[in-house]
């Protein structure tokens, strides 16, 4: 029994997908949403409209829609939890902005004093002072003691705090404006405490499912991922290679390929709107990573910097040309090989013809005694 819905998740695919004898077709909802402008252009709409619509699509259009296939438990459980760890981090780094916010106003010096608000150190300060006043009453041995427990060893730096904070001012005296932010700051550091708890489990959960994954040697070739990037590379494919014809179709997938859009004589190339944000992220951060530690990486960021690319625009155009290489090693279940594809390149690299320029990359002038030779260098 064939079953089209406006839900690629959520709980009506989740209590669904245990009926063997249903096969789901999700629909994207700008899908449905122009398919119904096709019939009511004056924007009416209701559920009941929407559904018979949805069975329009399915009865007329099936091979438009694409079957609902689950990977292994595997890998779903690694695609749910690096999404998962990924919003905590989120919500993590919102907060750090909410704690930061209201330390300005009432607690500013320990914005000083300590390099990150986020850290267990600062929450351990601001737990057990949550005053500049009743931090000033603690004695300078206390201070040290408290220092050396959360690893603060520089006497240079301890001695410097400890001179600030007995010569430090209030910032403020406003009765109302002190009870609300050390209200907030003590709610912010229980609630960061439990966020870096949290991002821990999914760490170990993530580490454990991945170490056991049938990809991981595949993703360990890969320069520039690293333990973070690599499990978030298994999710953003998952182990069904039929799921991509291509590359291409990958890359449209993911995000990185461009749209282009022209009517007559104009013609507008963007980003892509529509996609998975988060395998965009996870394709972007990889490509950004790789230019760090891969050689021929870093020579196509700068190549693109140097023709008034941003940086964001050049490591899409990097992710877009890893995305090839990484279809292909993820689909014939090989592990990345540089040199082998430094050879490949170098192989297929188009020969200059007379009088024509010289790429850089490929070719460079060599003295040779009383002469200089153009030879032939690695790309």
């Amino acid at each position: 029994m064939a079953l089209a819905l406006e839900q690629a998740r959520g709980a009506v695919i989740a209590m669904l997908s245990k009926y063997a004898h249903l096969v789901l077709f999700p629909v994207h909802p700008s899908t449905l949403s122009n398919y119904r402008k096709s019939f009511a252009p004056s924007g009416a709409k209701s559920d009941a409209h929407d559904g018979d619509l949805i069975l329009d699509l399915l009865l007329k259009h099936p091979e438009r829609l694409q079957r609902c296939q689950p990977d292994t438990v595997e890998t779903r459980s690694l695609q749910f939890l690096c999404e998962e760890r990924r919003k905590l981090v989120n919500q993590h780094s919102s907060e750090s902005q909410r704690l930061t916010h209201w330390l300005k106003q009432v607690y500013p010096q320990v914005l000083r004093w300590f390099d990150d608000p986020a850290s267990p150190l600062v929450g351990a300060l601001l737990s057990r002072w949550p005053t500049l006043g009743k931090l000033q009453k603690a004695s300078p041995k206390t201070l040290l003691k408290f220092f050396h427990q959360h690893n603060c060893r520089s006497e240079e730096r301890n001695q410097q705090r400890l001179a600030e904070i007995r010569q430090a001012v209030a910032a403020t005296h406003d009765e109302a404006l002190l009870e609300t932010g050390v209200l907030c700051i003590q709610n912010s550091v229980r609630l960061l405490a439990q966020m870096r708890a949290g991002i821990e489990s999914f760490d170990r959960q993530i580490a454990a499912l991945y170490r056991a994954h049938p990809d991981r040697a595949i993703m360990e070739s890969f320069p520039g991922a690293g333990p973070a990037l690599e499990p978030r590379l298994i999710a953003a494919v998952g182990t069904q290679r039929e799921r991509f014809e291509s590359a291409h179709n990958l890359s449209c997938f993911s995000g990185i390929a461009p749209v282009t859009t022209s009517s007559g004589n104009t013609r507008w190339v963007h980003w892509r709107w529509a996609c998975p944000k988060f395998i965009r992220q996870t394709f972007h951060e990889w490509a950004n990573c790789s230019i760090r530690c891969c050689e021929w990486a870093r020579a196509f960021y700068d190549e693109k910097r140097a023709q008034g690319k941003g940086h964001h625009a050049a490591v899409r155009a990097l992710a877009f040309k890893w995305i090839r290489i990484f279809f292909r090693c993820w689909r014939d279940r090989v592990p990345y090989d540089e040199q082998q594809y430094l050879e490949a390149r170098r192989k297929h690299a188009p020969k200059p013809q007379p009088g024509a320029a010289v790429p850089a990359e490929l070719y460079e002038w060599k003295n040779c005694g009383t002469f200089f030779q153009l030879a032939k260098v690695s790309c």
